[in-house]
């Protein structure tokens, strides 16, 4: 009887242990928006939105991040019927570069969202679709990567689901989305990775 405990207790550890190891996660990628302080301002570089600017993107698999970008003459206002716009993937250096910076200067932030193998699958016909054909027009009163990152996140059932035009104004920029996601990292224990970047530039603040 003795052996028979020990035995289902070893049991348990394993498979608790293996689950811990077998845990998946999609990972948001933040970089912050940013503008060179005076002092460097002559050898800093120009970002697209300045502080309030920055990009979001989502990975799955190992340095494959899926950020939605313009593709083409940039769109004031979408257009259903003329999208410029393209879901691209890019590795860690290429994403955080993605500004004029590099992966060692940059401010950023990265969420670790546990999921489910449905929703791990759900992501990736998602992923496959979206780098297939993009959905809309990547435009500055439209869709872009806050607002396209969170409607991913909302098909997986990680936020709530909005229409898109509801989607725009409530994400306008990437902050908008950081904000939701911090405080669901305290709600559900969420783990995350941040880096400060370089003194030279004024960073966006959370």
């Amino acid at each position: 009887m003795k052996n028979r405990i020990i035995l289902i207790f070893t049991a348990c550890i394993y498979s608790f242990c293996f689950q811990a190891q077998d845990t998946i996660y999609l990972k948001v990628h933040f970089l912050y928006g940013s503008k060179p302080v005076k002092k460097y301002k002559k050898q800093g570089y120009k970002s697209f939105g300045g502080i309030l600017g920055g990009h979001v993107g989502i990975e799955l698999n190992k340095d494959k991040i899926l950020n939605f970008v313009p593709s083409g003459k940039f769109h004031w206002i979408r257009k259903k019927n003329n999208k410029h716009s393209a879901f691209v993937t890019h590795d860690k250096r290429g994403f955080y570069g993605i500004l004029g910076g590099t992966i060692d200067s940059v401010k950023r932030l990265c969420v670790y969202i546990p999921v489910s193998l449905n929703e791990a699958k759900l992501f990736d016909s998602i992923y496959q679709s979206y780098r297939d054909s993009t959905p809309y027009d990547y435009a500055f009163f439209g869709m872009r990567c806050g607002a396209s990152s969170y409607e991913i996140l909302s098909q997986i059932g990680i936020l709530e689901r909005y229409s898109n035009m509801k989607t725009v104004c409530n994400i306008f920029y990437p902050k908008k989305l950081r904000k939701k996601l911090l405080k669901l990292t305290i709600r559900n224990n969420w783990q995350i990775k941040r880096s400060t970047g370089t003194k030279n530039r004024k960073w966006e603040k959370d």
